[in-house]
């Protein structure tokens, strides 16, 4: 299948820190989303990863791996934008555990309705403990968007159970509604970094409309104006990209500190900055205290996190 033609979903892993969702990415792809050296020397992931997956069936996927260290939750926020498929990994040997809940309340906040529940490490522990675990998992994730959810067990270390788990990934992503790739450019932006000899590269899930080489876009809240250089679907170069892939534009004019992850890539006039929003809020049923006027808050929208108050 051609790079940008076809259907493309993003899939996302969450869960637990040191759970397995790296290893778990790298058995699916072959690929090590671990980049920084930091994570290889603490073992844990710190900033998001991106693999591309063809699925059995050819269908094209993307893989978001976010980090599960409750330290780096504005992370795991900025890869779960544009989700169209949850992983929710859980060790076998340990269960469910704190930010098992709190990936879980993204999840379910996000209505990111498609998913599976992996139980990694299965090679760890005997078949009773396995399913002891999965009936804790079943009254963890009851009343949420994965309370129907598969349970699938693997072991990353010995590739047992992935056949079946890249099946049941297949299955569930045909049902996943494509996004209508019409309408102005939308795309939050997710990594900044730069090239030698094409320069500047943003990264992000296209969330609206289509991309093409040589289109002029504006970078928000900077103000920027820029023209696409190129542009890539999961490695490959193409000359559009459409709503719901997974996408870097190479940008001309601009250097890796006029922007940051956070920003946004639009169509010209599509979108104003802003310092206040009209949103409706739902306080979680774990939340330690009640919202109050003028409570300070940490918000997140797209892939930026800003600090604000209600009021």
């Amino acid at each position: 299948m051609i790079p940008g033609q076809g259907k493309h979903i993003i899939i996302g892993t969450a869960g637990h820190v040191d759970h397995g969702k790296t290893q778990l990415v790298k058995r699916l792809t072959g690929i090590d989303t671990d980049r920084l050296k930091e994570e290889k020397e603490r073992g844990i992931s710190i900033e998001l990863g991106f693999a591309p997956l063809t699925l059995p069936s050819g269908l094209q996927a993307g893989i978001v791996d976010v980090p599960g260290h409750e330290r780096f939750i504005k992370h795991m926020l900025a890869g779960a934008t544009g989700i169209d498929l949850v992983l929710l990994v859980v060790a076998a040997d340990e269960g469910v555990m704190p930010q098992t809940r709190e990936h879980l309340d993204i999840i379910n906040l996000l209505e990111i309705k498609k998913g599976l529940i992996v139980l990694t490490k299965k090679d760890l522990v005997d078949q009773d403990w396995l399913l002891l675990v999965e009936e804790d998992i079943r009254e963890t994730v009851k009343g949420t968007v994965l309370t129907e959810a598969e349970i699938v067990a693997v072991s990353s270390k010995t590739g047992e159970g992935i056949t079946e788990l890249l099946e049941l990934l297949d299955r569930i992503a045909a049902e996943v509604v494509e996004k209508e790739a019409t309408g102005k450019v939308r795309l939050p932006i997710d990594r900044v970094f730069s090239i030698t000899g094409f320069g500047t590269v943003v990264t992000g899930t296209l969330f609206s409309g289509r991309l093409k080489v040589g289109d002029t876009v504006e970078i928000l809240p900077e103000g920027y104006s820029t023209r696409v250089r190129g542009l890539q679907v999961h490695g490959q170069k193409v000359d559009e990209a459409k709503a719901g892939q997974r996408v870097a534009v190479n940008l001309t004019g601009l250097e890796t500190r006029d922007i940051r992850r956070g920003s946004v890539l639009l169509t010209p006039g599509y979108l104003s900055s802003t310092y206040r929003l009209d949103v409706q809020l739902e306080l979680l049923a774990s939340a330690e205290r009640a919202l109050k006027n003028w409570t300070r808050v940490r918000f997140h929208l797209g892939t930026r996190a800003a600090v604000g108050r209600v009021v």
